[in-house]
């Protein structure tokens, strides 16, 4: 027998090296549990990216933000060394519709044809969700209601015109990679629910905003900054390059084969998106209905394109360089001032997602040659600061659809009729096998904070179950 079909021994093996995956592994390590990390990337992180411009300051290409009432990433985060600033929101912000650009101060538009609707309909949304058991959303008085139909759908019945759906749409777009058309009433109501934790109700307020929201901070060193402190505190227990295809259980233990190796242990945490957690082979095989389940917890479509400049030059005009994009003709929904906190470049930051291409006639934008998509970004970025935003000193892009490990960002959505029929199978343990991921967790559901709740309850869950003991104390 070669080495290689020596399986190793250790009491859990966790497979993804994410923020969810990592974090499990740092609570059972802590104990003395001995555990193996398994990671399909050439990286640790995730949806956590981050991306050097110049000599050392960074961007982030995947998830960055954070807020109050995020308080397990904050306090992980702290606990490794990495710290907060503030993300830039000083100065007017920009919506432009049509081609036209106003200036505006606050998270909503001064669209006359659409903000009372708006208004009312953010105000109804946070009515709704205050009804929303956020551990257990099928069990709300209008549950089954509010999911045999569309989020747009529910919207519409509340709303007088079409525009305060369509600028709820672009609102959304960046935080769920598409429509209110694409996602059931009943799962967005609850995602606003869970924008909060045990002691602060969630409201679309704190969903969106900078100030007083999840936009509020950024990190020092970039989000991803803190998964690869956590890799290079578990040592030689991660394995980068190693994508999990195979997953045995028995009374007694599981089994975990990679293309080359295999892991025998107590127990395993799979702390991967549910949609690629449904195509490891499973003997036996997965319950159907979280089965079923985890193949309709498909991601949003949404990319991250970003320009770097010499310097921020909106801020001398007194813009904040955030805008809002409400255009047939332009693939951005939103855009943020991603430079670094010391303003040594500026670096302009724009959510391109499923909106955007099904307003251009269903063309998708990722379609496009680089050049082609690049002028399409731009062109709106400059409709919102100038033209001197035609002109970046470097062009940076993750379309998370194309990412292999990841089929799509920034979070799996639900459409009509999952949450209640098969919903109560998200977080069911199958046997020895414990699920974590940011899509598992009820508060900040697809956030980083989420990611790393979820992996602590997991490994509290396998603790619970398993014990302490590790099997190298055995007698």
């Amino acid at each position: 027998m070669s080495e290689s079909s020596v399986p190793h021994r250790v009491d859990v093996v966790v497979v993804g090296a994410g923020l969810a995956g990592l974090t499990a592994a740092r609570e059972l390590t802590a104990v003395g549990l001995t555990v193996q990390v398994l990671e399909a990337r050439d990286r640790v992180g995730g949806r956590t990216v981050n991306h050097t411009i110049g000599e050392d300051a960074v961007v982030e290409t995947g998830g960055q933000f954070v807020g109050p009432t995020q308080d397990h990433i904050l306090r992980l985060a702290a606990s490794v060394g990495v710290a907060t600033f503030p993300a830039h929101d000083i100065g007017s912000s920009i919506y432009v519709k049509n081609g036209r650009a106003r200036r505006f101060a606050g998270g909503v538009p001064p669209d006359p044809t659409s903000l009372p609707d708006v208004g009312m309909l953010v105000a109804r949304i946070d009515r709704a969700a205050k009804q929303i058991p956020v551990d257990r959303p099928w069990d709300a008085p209008r549950a089954h209601e509010w999911d045999t139909q569309t989020l747009a759908t529910w919207a519409r019945r509340h709303a007088a015109t079409d525009g305060g759906v369509e600028l709820l749409d672009i609102l959304l777009g960046s935080v769920f990679g598409g429509t209110a058309a694409d996602v059931s009433a009943l799962f967005g109501l609850a995602y606003v629910a869970g924008a909060g934790n045990e002691y602060t109700p969630g409201t679309v307020d704190r969903l969106m905003s900078v100030a007083g929201g999840a936009q509020q901070w950024r990190f020092h060193g970039g989000s991803q900054a803190i998964s690869i402190v956590l890799a290079e505190q578990l040592g030689d227990a991660v394995r980068l390059d190693t994508p999990v295809r195979r997953v045995e259980q028995y009374p007694d233990r599981v089994v975990v084969h990679s293309d080359t190796e295999s892991w025998v242990a107590r127990s395993a945490i799979v702390a991967i998106p549910p949609v690629l957690a449904s195509r490891i082979d499973w003997s036996p095989a997965l319950p159907a209905p979280q089965e079923a389940l985890f193949q309709r917890m498909n991601f949003g479509g949404l990319a991250k394109c970003e320009a770097v400049y010499p310097e921020p030059f909106w801020r001398t005009s007194g813009l904040s360089g955030q805008a809002l994009f409400r255009d047939s003709d332009v693939p951005v929904s939103s855009m943020f001032d991603n430079s670094p906190p010391d303003g040594s470049h500026g670096v302009l930051m724009g959510f391109v997602g499923t909106w955007g291409a099904r307003h251009r006639g269903g063309r998708n934008w990722s379609d496009g040659n680089e050049f082609e998509r690049r002028g399409e970004v731009l062109r709106a970025f400059a409709s919102a600061v100038g033209p001197r935003a035609l002109e970046p000193t470097e062009w940076i892009e993750l379309d998370w659809t194309r990412e292999q490990w990841t089929r799509g960002g920034p979070t799996a959505v639900l459409p009509p009729g999952v949450l209640t029929g098969l919903g109560r199978w998200r977080d069911t343990a199958f046997g020895r096998v414990h699920w974590a991921g940011a899509e598992h967790s009820d508060y900040w559901n697809g956030y980083m904070d989420g990611a790393v709740r979820s992996g602590q309850i997991a490994a509290a869950e396998l603790l619970s179950t398993e014990g302490e003991h590790s099997w190298n104390n055995a007698s």
